[in-house]
């Protein structure tokens, strides 16, 4: 019996990108300010964020909707 487990491992597609721009601004291929180079960085923890916010959004109308249902 081959008792394997698969785990993800290596780079991911917004870590292959990550390197892609800072080897393009190293070498002089891309002219853009670091912030933009490092975006994918902060542009994936942005859309976590605001998927927890959206998340937390949607339980809180749902427990407003039930409150409400309740008293009437």
């Amino acid at each position: 019996m081959d008792n394997k487990s698969s785990s993800p491992s290596g780079t991911g597609i917004i870590g292959v990108v990550l390197i892609v721009f800072i080897i393009l601004k190293l070498v002089g291929v891309i002219t853009w300010p670091w912030i933009w180079v490092l975006s994918p960085i902060w542009i994936s923890f942005l859309i976590v964020i605001a998927a927890f916010v959206l998340f937390a959004l949607i339980v809180l109308i749902v427990a407003i909707v039930r409150t409400l249902r309740g008293r009437g």
